[in-house]
Protein backbone atom coordinates (compact mmCIF):
# COMPACT_ATOMS: atom_id res chain seq x y z
CA UNK A 1 0.00 0.00 0.00
CA UNK A 2 1.50 3.47 -1.02
CA UNK A 3 1.55 6.15 1.28
CA UNK A 4 -0.52 9.19 0.87
CA UNK A 5 -0.31 12.90 2.21
CA UNK A 6 -2.64 15.60 2.69
CA UNK A 7 -5.48 15.42 0.56
CA UNK A 8 -5.00 11.96 -0.70
CA UNK A 9 -2.19 12.85 -2.93
CA UNK A 10 1.05 10.39 -3.26
CA UNK A 11 4.09 11.84 -1.10
CA UNK A 12 6.89 13.59 -3.43
CA UNK A 13 9.15 10.98 -4.69
CA UNK A 14 6.67 8.30 -4.99
CA UNK A 15 5.18 7.64 -8.12
CA UNK A 16 2.07 6.14 -8.53
CA UNK A 17 2.27 2.51 -10.03
CA UNK A 18 -0.49 3.65 -12.81
CA UNK A 19 1.73 5.97 -14.03
CA UNK A 20 4.82 4.27 -14.03
CA UNK A 21 3.43 1.58 -16.26
CA UNK A 22 1.83 4.20 -18.73
CA UNK A 23 4.13 5.01 -22.20
CA UNK A 24 5.34 8.32 -23.08
CA UNK A 25 3.58 10.09 -25.34
CA UNK A 26 5.29 10.76 -28.64
CA UNK A 27 6.55 14.63 -28.62
CA UNK A 28 4.70 16.72 -31.19
CA UNK A 29 7.17 18.04 -33.90
CA UNK A 30 8.43 22.02 -33.86
CA UNK A 31 7.34 23.75 -36.55
CA UNK A 32 11.19 25.24 -36.55
CA UNK A 33 12.30 21.56 -37.32
CA UNK A 34 13.72 21.12 -41.07
CA UNK A 35 11.33 18.24 -41.46
CA UNK A 36 8.21 18.70 -39.41
CA UNK A 37 7.19 21.80 -41.20
CA UNK A 38 5.83 20.00 -44.16
CA UNK A 39 4.16 17.42 -41.52
CA UNK A 40 2.70 20.17 -39.53
CA UNK A 41 0.93 21.09 -42.30
CA UNK A 42 -0.61 18.33 -43.57
CA UNK A 43 -1.82 17.50 -40.74
CA UNK A 44 -3.80 20.53 -40.63
CA UNK A 45 -5.02 20.47 -43.97
CA UNK A 46 -5.88 17.02 -43.73
CA UNK A 47 -9.16 18.08 -41.77
CA UNK A 48 -10.19 21.10 -44.31
CA UNK A 49 -11.60 21.11 -47.78
CA UNK A 50 -10.53 23.84 -49.80
CA UNK A 51 -12.20 23.13 -53.01
CA UNK A 52 -16.64 22.73 -53.00
CA UNK A 53 -17.71 19.03 -53.48
CA UNK A 54 -20.18 17.95 -56.02
CA UNK A 55 -22.16 14.54 -55.19
CA UNK A 56 -24.56 13.04 -57.31
CA UNK A 57 -27.47 12.01 -55.99
CA UNK A 58 -27.20 7.92 -56.53
CA UNK A 59 -28.62 6.20 -59.62
CA UNK A 60 -30.02 2.72 -58.92
CA UNK A 61 -32.91 1.05 -58.77
CA UNK A 62 -33.61 1.39 -54.88
CA UNK A 63 -35.70 4.73 -55.08
CA UNK A 64 -37.11 4.11 -51.66
CA UNK A 65 -33.70 4.88 -50.32
CA UNK A 66 -32.39 7.26 -52.67
CA UNK A 67 -33.66 10.73 -50.22
CA UNK A 68 -31.77 9.45 -47.18
CA UNK A 69 -28.63 8.83 -49.03
CA UNK A 70 -28.98 11.72 -51.00
CA UNK A 71 -29.82 13.98 -48.03
CA UNK A 72 -26.89 12.14 -45.85
CA UNK A 73 -24.26 12.76 -48.59
CA UNK A 74 -25.42 16.50 -48.30
CA UNK A 75 -25.39 16.89 -44.58
CA UNK A 76 -21.67 15.82 -45.04
CA UNK A 77 -20.43 18.86 -47.72
CA UNK A 78 -18.27 21.21 -46.42
CA UNK A 79 -17.64 25.12 -48.11
CA UNK A 80 -14.05 26.37 -47.55
CA UNK A 81 -14.32 30.12 -46.85
CA UNK A 82 -13.14 32.56 -49.77
CA UNK A 83 -12.82 35.53 -48.06
CA UNK A 84 -13.15 37.52 -51.12
CA UNK A 85 -15.11 40.91 -50.52
CA UNK A 86 -15.24 41.73 -54.26
CA UNK A 87 -16.47 40.32 -56.74
CA UNK A 88 -14.09 38.79 -59.66
CA UNK A 89 -16.11 40.29 -62.17
CA UNK A 90 -17.79 43.71 -61.93
CA UNK A 91 -21.69 43.88 -63.09
CA UNK A 92 -21.72 46.06 -66.28
CA UNK A 93 -24.68 47.79 -66.37
CA UNK A 94 -24.22 49.26 -69.88
CA UNK A 95 -23.79 45.63 -71.60
CA UNK A 96 -26.87 44.41 -69.38
CA UNK A 97 -29.02 47.01 -70.45
CA UNK A 98 -28.17 46.34 -73.95
CA UNK A 99 -29.14 42.84 -73.91
CA UNK A 100 -32.21 43.72 -71.52
CA UNK A 101 -33.03 46.43 -74.33
CA UNK A 102 -32.97 43.74 -77.11
CA UNK A 103 -34.96 41.13 -75.11
CA UNK A 104 -37.57 43.96 -74.86
CA UNK A 105 -37.90 45.32 -78.57
CA UNK A 106 -37.79 41.66 -80.19
CA UNK A 107 -40.38 40.43 -77.80
CA UNK A 108 -42.65 43.41 -77.88
CA UNK A 109 -42.89 44.64 -81.28
CA UNK A 110 -46.23 43.78 -81.94
CA UNK A 111 -47.77 43.48 -78.76
CA UNK A 112 -50.86 45.16 -78.30
CA UNK A 113 -52.12 46.05 -74.69
CA UNK A 114 -53.84 43.29 -73.35
CA UNK A 115 -54.32 42.84 -69.64
CA UNK A 116 -55.06 39.05 -69.39
CA UNK A 117 -51.85 38.41 -72.36
CA UNK A 118 -49.49 40.92 -70.34
CA UNK A 119 -50.02 38.87 -66.69
CA UNK A 120 -48.22 35.88 -68.48
CA UNK A 121 -46.18 37.81 -71.13
CA UNK A 122 -44.31 40.07 -67.81
CA UNK A 123 -43.26 36.35 -66.51
CA UNK A 124 -42.06 35.41 -69.50
CA UNK A 125 -40.17 38.38 -70.18
CA UNK A 126 -38.55 38.14 -66.44
CA UNK A 127 -37.90 34.82 -67.63
CA UNK A 128 -35.90 35.35 -70.55
CA UNK A 129 -33.95 38.73 -68.78
CA UNK A 130 -33.08 36.65 -65.76
CA UNK A 131 -31.24 33.51 -68.08
CA UNK A 132 -29.97 36.32 -70.27
CA UNK A 133 -27.98 38.23 -67.11
CA UNK A 134 -26.96 35.26 -65.93
CA UNK A 135 -25.34 34.01 -69.08
CA UNK A 136 -22.59 36.99 -68.26
CA UNK A 137 -21.42 34.71 -65.83
CA UNK A 138 -21.47 37.08 -62.97
CA UNK A 139 -20.26 35.03 -60.02
CA UNK A 140 -22.26 35.64 -55.91
CA UNK A 141 -24.16 38.06 -57.77
CA UNK A 142 -28.42 37.79 -56.98
CA UNK A 143 -30.27 39.60 -59.80
CA UNK A 144 -33.65 40.75 -58.80
CA UNK A 145 -36.16 41.04 -62.14
CA UNK A 146 -39.13 43.41 -62.61
CA UNK A 147 -41.60 43.55 -65.45
CA UNK A 148 -44.36 46.61 -65.82
CA UNK A 149 -46.54 46.92 -68.20
CA UNK A 150 -48.77 50.62 -68.31
CA UNK A 151 -51.15 51.36 -70.23
CA UNK A 152 -51.41 54.98 -72.15
CA UNK A 153 -54.81 56.85 -70.41
CA UNK A 154 -52.87 60.02 -69.88
CA UNK A 155 -52.02 59.73 -66.49
CA UNK A 156 -48.96 59.96 -64.59
CA UNK A 157 -47.18 57.24 -62.47
CA UNK A 158 -43.87 57.12 -60.25
CA UNK A 159 -42.07 54.20 -59.72
CA UNK A 160 -39.95 53.36 -56.45
CA UNK A 161 -37.56 50.39 -55.52
CA UNK A 162 -36.24 50.61 -51.69
CA UNK A 163 -33.97 47.66 -50.14
CA UNK A 164 -30.64 47.78 -48.53
CA UNK A 165 -27.61 48.53 -50.84
CA UNK A 166 -24.32 48.04 -51.05
CA UNK A 167 -22.82 51.75 -53.14
CA UNK A 168 -19.40 49.98 -54.01
CA UNK A 169 -20.69 46.53 -55.74
CA UNK A 170 -24.62 46.52 -56.46
CA UNK A 171 -25.90 48.17 -58.84
CA UNK A 172 -29.56 48.30 -61.62
CA UNK A 173 -30.69 48.75 -64.57
CA UNK A 174 -33.61 50.11 -66.49
CA UNK A 175 -34.36 49.48 -69.84
CA UNK A 176 -37.84 50.67 -71.74
CA UNK A 177 -40.32 50.04 -74.50
CA UNK A 178 -42.90 52.09 -75.67
CA UNK A 179 -45.90 51.90 -78.45
CA UNK A 180 -48.69 53.96 -78.99
CA UNK A 181 -50.93 52.56 -76.33
CA UNK A 182 -48.45 51.12 -73.23
CA UNK A 183 -44.79 51.56 -72.15
CA UNK A 184 -43.21 48.39 -71.08
CA UNK A 185 -40.43 48.77 -68.47
CA UNK A 186 -37.92 46.26 -67.14
CA UNK A 187 -35.92 46.59 -63.90
CA UNK A 188 -32.89 44.22 -63.02
CA UNK A 189 -31.12 44.81 -59.63
CA UNK A 190 -27.94 43.03 -59.49
CA UNK A 191 -27.22 42.54 -55.93
CA UNK A 192 -23.50 41.15 -54.69
CA UNK A 193 -23.28 38.70 -51.92
CA UNK A 194 -19.61 37.95 -50.09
Amino acid sequence: MEKRGRLGKPLLGQNPPAAQAAPRKERRPSMFEKEAYAQILRERLRDSIHDVQYVEPPFDDSIADIGKEWKSALAKLKFANSYRMEPLKRFQAHTVEMKVQQILTESLKDVKYDQKVFSHLSLDLADRILLAVKEFGYSRYKFIVKILFIQKTGQAINVASRGLWDVAWDSWVAAKHETESYIALALVFALYCE
